[in-house]
């Protein structure tokens, strides 16, 4: 039986048509047990063996050394397992807020969504979003109510907890199997509807009045059923097995099934799949009819890079067959390309297993499409398709890199380009004012992991460093500068004298020259020498070493040597009349200033208010989008938005929705200015 299993566990499974397809992602929050489900139902499935790991010794998923070090998932995983003729491909999402984007990809990817909640931990408000968000696209939804052998919390509470939390209504959310114990210890688990017995015999937890309850829930929505069960009719298992079926792609319906990570729900949770959950044909959001022999179209899902293989993109296909050796068109955003599709493979842990084609409704991996990128779309040249892309959040925390040698810093560029083509979620910013490397990313989790995978798959040390924002100065009132430059050491020497005059502008009027000077006392040859000087030393900065803006500087009068004078003394001579103006004069420090959204359920509103107030922000106003939820605009200094992504993460529990964009510079408080000035 081993033997059978190893042999069947080297095989990637294949379906020749999308109604022997289902594909389903696992959600919900970090530590619910979503990983160790999905290896369950590949040891339940004959995928693994019993040790859940494939034959390189890793797990199912999470087989990055970061994963395996943090026991955190990073990335979503496809876990392709065959239960009764039918490829169900489990995609495994991260918990983490960080890797938000990889879940939405994964949610993206998939016909239906298990909902992943423990029976140890309350949950989320990000759990709860994401089942909001869920419910607007009619994404067919079960729950599987994980970890009762270690339960808080019983199987019927959580029942509770997830209808209280999710708002569902009356017959929403029903249990499909109750948890069979031995005394406190779960055992196993019996079908409602069928009475079949999951794992180990034991006392049956399920009363007629629950199954009856259960009964009414599928028949209302079904005439012919409800007339039935009106009538006393006992009602076949195949009947109401269809009917479940209808109000589950109807989301009418929520089953549920108990799980713990000794396996039990496995089983239950592969049966539920393959007989309620929807096939591809049932897909309704923006994309193609699903029919092999049709025009060829996918989307890229998400691309990898590994160090030995090279880059894999994982397709869904919509429509048509894609085989090994097809041109084909990918298109996103303003890029066009053709490429040779390779030999294709199905991805499974870290392993790579040969397919021969990929039928419209499945998952695949091809290998080395150089230009591929996530949402793209694969089609045939001949045959454009438009597919919509999932919304991926913005990267807003800030972490400033240096190469730890000059071998890394040669090597950086090259490593962060193919990290930024992989990852939609990461921008990589060389900041041309601070003149600083800048990663922007979703979190300090996904930072860790762009700095790991630089490492790792790379070989590039890098070491974070203080994140600096572009200060600028200005002149708060108006003055005047004498400079002058007279040097000789033998043969012509150097002589120049510029008298300047410098008035405040408007804020982003830049620096602008004029000139007034009469009677030839600067030579006209060498006016354009000083205000060269004057751009020279006001991007120099004048005092605080910030660049100098929104100043006008006039030219008024000035020496010349007729043998001695030059373009680089009336170049130096400028600088020095400049900085004097400085001298005699109070010089502001300006700081960005940025436009700050925040959507936050009404309950933290509260909490939103005052730490924006804490950080020197002025609220414009509030107003409410829809009920319970609010919106706010702000106007915030962006030396106090570092941290601001992850903090406000944390006291919204993960469910605010946070932009911002450059909006001014405008003067800093004197005693800060002051501190700035001093550490430049």
């Amino acid at each position: 039986m081993a033997d059978r299993t190893a042999a069947r566990s080297r095989q990637a499974p294949t379906a020749d048509s999308p109604d022997r397809i289902r594909n389903v992602a696992l959600v919900g929050s970090g530590g619910a047990g979503k990983t160790t489900l999905a290896e369950s139902l590949a040891v339940a499935a004959g995928a693994v063996g019993r040790a859940g790991r494939v034959a390189d010794g890793t797990t199912v998923s999470d087989y990055e050394e970061i994963e395996q070090s943090h026991h955190r998932s990073v990335q979503l995983a496809v876990v392709p397992v065959e239960w009764k003729g039918v490829k169900i491909n489990i995609v495994d999402t991260p918990g983490h807020p960080d890797f938000d984007a990889e879940v939405r990809a994964g949610l993206h990817a998939a016909d239906a969504a298990v909902f992943v909640v423990s029976a140890t931990d309350p949950i989320t408000a990000a759990t709860r979003a994401l089942w909001r968000e869920c419910d607007e696209e009619n994404i067919p939804r079960a729950i599987v109510v994980n970890k009762l052998d270690i339960a808080r919390r019983s199987y019927d509470e959580m029942l509770t907890e997830c209808h209280d939390a999710f708002g569902l209504g009356p017959d929403t959310l029903r249990a499909l199997f109750y948890p069979v114990y031995d005394g406190d210890r779960p055992v196993g688990s019996m079908g409602l509807l069928t009475g079949r017995h999951y794992g180990e015999p034991g006392p049956s937890p399920v009363s007629a009045q629950a199954r009856e309850s259960l009964v009414e829930a599928i028949s209302g929505q079904d005439d012919t059923l409800m007339e039935r069960f009106v009538a006393g009719e006992q009602l076949d298992p195949e009947s109401l097995e269809e009917g479940l079926t209808r109000e589950i792609l109807a989301c009418t319906l929520h089953p549920a099934v108990p799980a713990d990570e000794t396996g039990i729900g496995a089983v239950e949770l592969l049966e539920l799949i393959t007989t309620g959950f929807p096939a591809p044909t049932h897909r309704l959001r923006g994309a193609p009819p699903c029919d092999p022999e049709g025009p060829l179209a996918g989307q890229v899902v998400r691309v990898a890079g590994d160090s030995y293989v090279g880059r894999i993109s994982l397709v869904r296909m919509y429509s048509g067959t894609l085989r090994p050796d097809t041109v084909v068109a990918l298109t996103g955003g303003d890029r066009d390309s053709r490429e040779r599709i390779p030999a294709l493979t199905s991805p499974f842990g870290k392993q790579q297993r040969p397919v021969g084609e990929a039928v419209a409704g499945d998952l695949v991996s091809v290998g080395k499409l150089a230009t591929a990128q996530p949402g793209d779309v694969l089609h045939d040249p001949d045959h454009p398709v438009s597919l919509d892309a999932w919304p991926t959040p913005a990267p807003l925390l800030p972490v400033a890199i240096e190469g730890h040698t000059r071998t890394d810093d040669d090597k950086l560029s090259q490593a962060l380009s193919r990290l930024e083509a992989e990852d939609p979620a990461l921008r990589v910013e060389q900041n041309p004012d601070t003149h600083q490397l800048v990663l922007w990313c979703t979190g300090e989790a996904h930072a860790e992991l762009v700095l790991e995978r630089l490492r790792t798959r790379h070989g590039v040390q890098v070491d974070p460093v203080e994140h600096r924002v572009p200060l600028r100065e200005t002149f708060a009132a108006p003055a005047k500068g004498h400079g002058r430059l007279v040097k000789q050491s033998g043969g012509h020497g150097q002589y120049a004298v510029v008298d300047v005059e410098v008035e405040p502008l408007p804020v982003g009027s830049g620096v602008v020259f004029t000139e007034k000077v009469v009677g030839g006392a600067v030579p006209r040859q060498f006016i354009p020498s000083v205000e060269k000087g004057v751009h020279a030393q006001a991007g120099k900065g004048v005092k605080t070493g910030y660049p100098l803006v929104d100043v006008q500087v006039t030219l008024v009068d000035g020496k010349a040597h007729s043998v001695d004078s030059s373009d680089a003394a009336f170049q130096a001579a400028a600088g020095l009349a400049l900085r004097d103006a400085a001298a005699h004069s109070t010089v502001r420090v300006l700081e960005p200033v940025a436009a700050v959204r925040v959507i936050v359920p009404e309950e933290f509103l509260g909490a939103v208010l005052g730490d924006l107030s804490a950080r020197r922000g002025r609220v414009l106003g509030t107003e409410s989008p829809e009920p319970g939820i609010a919106l706010l605009r702000a106007e915030v200094p962006e030396l106090e938005l570092g941290r601001y992504p992850v903090e406000l993460r944390s006291i919204t529990q993960g469910t605010a929705e946070f932009a911002r964009g450059y909006l001014r510079h405008e003067p800093m408080p004197e005693a800060l200015a002051a501190r700035y000035a001093e550490t430049n």
